[in-house]
């Protein structure tokens, strides 16, 4: 006997989509706890100090941040505003509109504040790559008395 999801074209294709999508989720950061929330300075990935120590960032991988505490402070920070959890980076309008559509299913801070240190941003010239993702800047426009 034959059921109706048999008979469909394609079916086989549509199920590797699918476990290629739950692969890429799987492999997905989120932050385990709610305290000691820090971003990294050049994608915005947000992690405990524990993850970035263990797991470093897997979007920047060249940053080494997993080689101790001295790197996880000069390339993370505290000071962040706004978060936006993104499960599919490619076809999300929210991670377009905070930049981080070319990055990994995670949770990304909308504005990171703070820079990389100069040798690091050095270091990342040196090898052809973008020290900072432009990050979505959230500002509050206020209306000139004049123009009312």
């Amino acid at each position: 006997m034959t059921s109706y999801r048999d008979d469909q074209p394609g079916e086989e294709e549509e199920e590797e989509e699918v476990s290629q999508q739950l692969a890429e989720l799987a492999g997905s950061a989120a932050p385990s706890a709610l305290r000691g929330i820090r971003a990294c300075k050049r994608c915005g990935l947000l992690k405990t100090v524990e993850q970035f120590m263990t797991e470093g960032c897997e979007n920047c991988p060249f940053l080494d941040i997993a080689d101790g505490p001295e790197r996880v402070n000069a390339c993370t920070t505290a000071f962040y505003e706004g978060q936006c959890a993104v499960m599919d980076p490619r076809e999300s309008w929210a991670a377009k509109w905070i930049r981080v559509d070319g990055f990994l299913p995670g949770v990304y801070a909308i504005h990171v504040t703070g820079t990389l240190n100069r040798d690091i941003e050095e270091d990342l010239e040196n090898r052809g790559l973008n020290g900072v993702v432009n990050l979505l800047e959230v500002q509050t426009l206020i209306p000139d008395q004049d123009s009312r």
